[in-house]
């Protein structure tokens, strides 16, 4: 069945934002005049009613696009207004928004990625998360500068969306079981032999987001992936087992010379970069070494800085036991990523995408698995659709909760076959399982083992031990989405020796510059691993070239402010208390290292009232 949008054209939508953070939602600089033939963006967005099969297209006003840019700014105001208040997130009224950014669709390097915003149904608050790739481009082509999913639909469902609104049901029975990869490939093939002169991207779950697992993912271009907070649990809510786009839409960039020029001066200078010849050279496997060295590569779940077996997991293990070339996602000369293959050993012949640092620390550290196996639960999760990060966490859970006599499923460090059968049990809720799907937070209460979650907000934490990077702790304990690396990336000035990891002095309001500067990249949508190529000037060039607006390093900040409320007030409503922006006790009971180093509550504390009065937050709602 196919449905085709209708046009409605609507003011400005009135913000339901409370008093108390009013005054941050006012630009403090002149904004020029209103606009509607603003370039970078297509103005609009599509309401795609699952229930009912209807479709709605909507005209957003240029302001909306001043005040929030795109992408973040744009879903982030979105599902604050439009997401019912305490709504339960595997029922189908939470929305699940599917956004690009003004960057996307133009030749930029780095703006290769899309992003998905819901309420996530593992901690119950805000949820974004973004992939890599090339799908970004044929989402981008639709037409739209968001695309939302409204209600669930009767039956397991292909959904169909392509330019101009047309939307198209097609029966996914025959796909339920089929793990994510084999998914992609069989839809890749019918849509290359049925419209052989489309272009089609392609969004699949495995068994994990058909059974909604709390961390299950959802996968694009065989193995990126929208990773974490279990957005793939929230679409296998309403029983879509994948989405296929088809574009034929441009935008107009404002200036296309002005982005001409910018990319051949990056690539220019992408060339002598000595961080992108490392990325290139190695990966992400690169911050093996780094973080085992300064003893914060999390290990035996969480109960070490660092690992023996360091030389068999390091990025020059994986490249001297596996057969690596660099590849990159499309508009990118990093390549930071792997095409790998295991050859040899008896998972010879496999072939996938990575494995990244953060599922190298997940089964590598917490798990202690060495550099062939770590490659075979990468591609395991990916093909049941699973967080690597969260996975990871929780078997490692399960291992030290098996050896306190809370469950009778035998598991050990580095028994690789035992914890593959535990994330197969996952994926499919087969018992233990059915409880470890619900994520670290859910399955320690159930066991009485609240002591040892190693969770912020009922999300798992990726590879950076806060005890030692402190700043990366203030990162887990302030994310507007729970335990997270990537709102900041701030390991990158602790490890770099730019700020001392365990001294709060002058921590937050760099935390900050950081925060700021890389929500402006969500808003665009850009690679975070440009951020040692883009700063205020470039990010002011790319917005001139695309949008047309000549904002500054102070303006992009008052919008990166205007953002970070708008998700507190989201986060605030959905019941989040202000006391939950902190770190498990374990951090602060637990020495690590040679050196015994850790967290005092005070210091900590101290650390995160920093950053509520740069940031301008209230200590309570």
């Amino acid at each position: 069945m196919t449905v085709a949008a209708k046009g409605v054209r609507r003011g400005r939508v009135k913000s339901p934002v409370s008093a108390i953070y009013q005054s941050h939602f006012q630009c403090q600089f002149s904004r020029r005049p209103y606009n509607e033939n603003m370039k970078g963006i297509f103005g609009k967005i599509l309401t795609i009613n699952l229930s009912s099969e209807s479709v709605r297209e909507e005209k957003l006003p240029d302001s909306m696009y001043e005040d929030y840019l795109g992408g973040k700014g744009l879903a982030s105001r979105l599902l604050l207004e439009r997401n019912p208040a305490g709504v339960d997130p595997l029922s189908p009224e939470n929305l699940f928004i599917l956004a690009t950014g003004p960057a996307c669709g133009f030749v930029v390097w780095g703006a290769n990625r899309y992003a998905a915003f819901t309420k996530s149904p593992l901690t119950g608050i805000y949820s974004e998360s973004y992939s890599g790739g090339k799908a970004f481009l044929q989402l981008t082509r639709t037409g739209y500068d968001a695309i939302i999913l409204d209600g669930a639909h009767r039956e397991w469902t292909l959904l169909e969306v392509s330019a101009g609104g047309q939307v198209r049901y097609r029966g996914a029975e025959d796909l339920l079981g089929k793990d994510a990869f084999e998914t992609e490939r069989i839809l890749l093939d019918r849509y290359r032999e049925e419209q052989p002169k489309s272009k089609t991207a392609v969004l699949t779950l495995g068994p994990a987001g058909e059974n909604l697992v709390k961390y299950a993912y959802i996968n694009n271009d065989f193995g990126r992936c929208l990773g974490r907070t279990g957005v793939g649990a929230v679409v296998g809510s309403k029983r879509i087992k994948a989405i296929v786009f088809i574009g034929s839409e441009d935008k107009e960039a404002a200036d296309p010379g002005l982005l001409k020029d910018f990319n051949k001066k990056q690539r220019q200078i992408g060339k002598e970069h000595k961080g992108v010849a490392a990325y290139h050279d190695f990966g992400t496997s690169l911050v093996v070494n780094l973080t085992n060295n300064t003893g914060s590569f999390p290990s035996r779940y969480w109960s070490e800085g660092s690992v023996p077996h360091v030389e068999k997991i390091n990025g020059q293990a994986m490249h001297r036991e596996l057969k690596v070339r660099p590849t990159s996602c499309l508009y990118c000369f990093i390549s930071c990523s792997r095409h790998t293959e295991i050859v040899s050993g008896r998972h010879a012949g496999m072939v996938l995408d990575g494995p990244e640092y953060e599922t190298i620390n997940a089964f590598g550290g917490l798990n202690l698995v060495d550099i062939r196996e770590i490659a075979y639960l990468n591609d395991l999760c990916d093909r049941l659709g699973m967080d690597t990060i969260s996975a990871g966490n929780t078997t490692a859970f399960a291992i030290e909760a098996y050896k306190a006599g809370r469950i009778d499923f035998e598991i050990d460090y580095n028994d690789v076959d035992r914890i593959a059968d535990l994330l197969r049990m996952i994926a499919n809720r087969e018992g233990i399982g059915d409880l470890l799907a619900e994520g670290t937070r859910i399955a320690a209460g159930e066991l009485g083992m609240e002591d040892h979650a190693i969770h912020v907000k009922g999300l798992e934490p990726p590879g950076y031990d806060p005890r030692v990077l402190q700043g990366m702790g203030l990162g887990y304990a302030v994310s507007d989405r729970g335990a997270c690396h990537l709102r900041a990336t701030f390991y990158k000035p602790e490890l770099a020796g730019l700020i001392d990891p365990q001294s709060n002095e002058g921590k937050a309001e760099m935390f900050l510059e950081y925060e700021d500067r890389l929500t402006i990249y969500d808003t665009l949508i850009l690679c975070r691993f440009f951020r040692d190529l883009y700063y205020w000037d470039e990010l002011n060039t790319l917005l001139r070239g695309t949008m047309g607006l000549d904002f500054g390093e102070a303006e992009m900040r008052e919008i990166s402010k205007r953002i970070a409320m708008t998700i507190r007030e989201f986060n605030l409503r959905e019941g989040m208390k202000s006391t939950e922006d902190f770190l498990p006790g374990w951090f602060f009971d637990r020495p690590i290292g040679e050196k015994q180093i850790t967290l005092t509550r005070p210091h900590f504390a101290e650390l995160v009232e920093d950053y509520y009065r740069v940031r301008g937050f209230s200590k309570s709602p």
